[in-house]
């Protein structure tokens, strides 16, 4: 397959990969069709594993009252505890929702209506992957299309939509757009935070092959796109605005943290924080050391997932629909079945697991009232998400270490690539600057 050529999808691989998505999709409302015809009540919702924040947040933060969070003004218990451009995104759609009031029929509307976006979203994040990967791989999306963590969670929440404007920043970056890539990852971290973690990648990618402008070009642009988004309401709605970095800052560990196994220390939300935070720049600093020290520069998206699974395992929350933040990085960095069946396969348990101990718990004990099951495999969901998601973190690093061993790095140089389908501008640059420690020699020559 030519460079050429493996730019773009032919009319039967999209063809398939569309098909494929809408069959997810069908899926994906059938998982919570109970709770479409009998509504999102407790304890029902948790016991036929259906909740959504979506259904809820219409019903208690104004919106079906007709409020437009961060513009009009809303009692405190009714301030949205998110960022700005997904706060937008609710509100806009809950504006086109008919009629007036809070009943069953606006609910499932305002339901419906979000579904129906994320599922848009996700058709363009499977294109999007088959386009960031080899040619001669454009399959592996079939893995993002058909992925059990993404049927069973995409309308949990609005992370879908972060997914696919970090995913489109990568592909801009990939075909060379720096300024493009910087705009979308400004408007992904305006709509969930964790996009913002691809600069660290960049950076590290960046200063390897010594191409600062490019760094300089994507860190300005992602910056004025955040700041466009985000300073209308710095300067009219603080309180409402700030709600999010002071809620994700002070709240308590929660939703299958690995600091729940550690709250016998002396610590508040602030003080988990602290710690969660310091050890996730530990991870990024380490990251940033195998991305200077390893044999060959390694690929964007292998040092994007390390990233993202690191504040994943570190986070003070994981709340089951977090699993669609990894998903299209796996098959990016890691495309084997075998491991990734495995892993989904533990993303289901845990996310079953989780259901069933919300069940419990908003039940008032009546469901499952004097058995230990559920929290024992709620306790064991957690472990084995923890475990696979390291596991993986193990083979990406093999393959950083071991570049034979990368199935897209070898798959892009046959069809004439630099090895990383999302390179950009750095695929055809040699290396400039290198760690010693890890296989390769040290080279400084860093230029603009």
């Amino acid at each position: 397959m030519s460079p050429r050529n493996s730019l773009r999808l032919s009319p039967k691989q999209l063809g398939v990969l569309l098909a494929a998505t809408v069959v997810g999709a069908l899926l994906s409302l059938l998982a919570v069709q109970w709770c479409r015809v009998n509504g999102w009540t407790d304890p029902g919702q948790h016991i036929h594993m259906c909740y959504s924040d979506v259904s809820l947040l219409f019903a208690e933060r104004g919106l079906a009252e007709g409020l437009f969070p961060f513009v009009d003004d809303v009692a405190p218990d009714q301030v949205m505890e998110y960022p700005v451009l997904l706060v937008l995104v609710a509100g806009a759609l809950a504006a086109l929702v008919p009629g007036e009031g809070l009943d069953a029929e606006r609910v499932l509307a305002f339901y419906d209506l979000n579904h129906l976006a994320v599922v848009a979203c996700w058709l363009a994040v499977v294109i999007i992957t088959a386009l960031s990967t080899a040619g001669s791989r454009r399959r592996d999306a079939l893995l993002v299309a058909l992925a059990p963590g993404i049927i069973l969670t995409i309308s949990i929440n609005w992370d879908m939509w972060a997914v696919f404007l970090g995913g489109f920043a990568l592909l801009l970056w990939g075909r060379g757009r720096s300024v493009w890539a910087g705009i979308l990852l400004g408007l992904g971290a305006a709509m969930k935070l964790y996009p913002l973690f691809f600069l660290g990648a960049i950076l590290v990618l960046c200063v390897r092959a010594g191409r600062l402008r490019s760094l300089v070009a994507v860190v300005v642009s992602g910056a004025g796109a955040w700041l466009v988004v985000n300073l209308p309401f710095m300067l009219t709605q603080f309180e409402q605005w700030s709600t999010f970095y002071r809620f994700s800052s002070e709240r308590e560990v929660s939703f299958s943290s690995m600091w729940l196994a550690f709250q016998w220390l002396p610590l508040d939300g602030e003080g988990f924080s602290l710690l969660s935070n310091g050890l996730f720049l530990l991870c990024c600093l380490g990251i940033a050391y195998l991305g200077w020290a390893a044999p060959q520069r390694p690929r964007m998206a292998q040092l994007c997932f390390l990233i993202v699974a690191s504040f994943i395992l570190l986070g003070k929350v994981y709340s089951p629909q977090f699993v669609i933040w990894l998903i299209p990085l796996v098959v990016l960095a890691h495309p084997r079945l075998r491991v990734f069946l495995i892993w989904q396969a533990a993303e289901v348990f845990h996310w079953a697991a989780v259901w069933m101990m919300s069940a419990k718990i908003t039940s008032g004990g009546t469901f499952g009232e004097g058995h230990y099951v559920i929290e024992a495999a709620y306790g064991l969901g957690i472990v084995a998400h923890m475990a696979a998601v390291i596991w993986i973190m193990v083979l990406v690093v093999r393959d950083i270490l071991n570049p034979q061993h990368d199935t897209v790095r070898t798959a892009h140089m046959h069809d004439g690539g630099s090895g990383d389908p999302l390179g950009g501008h750095l695929g055809p640059h040699p290396d400039a600057f290198t760690l010693p420690g890890l296989g390769a020699r040290r080279r400084t020559s860093i230029s603009w």
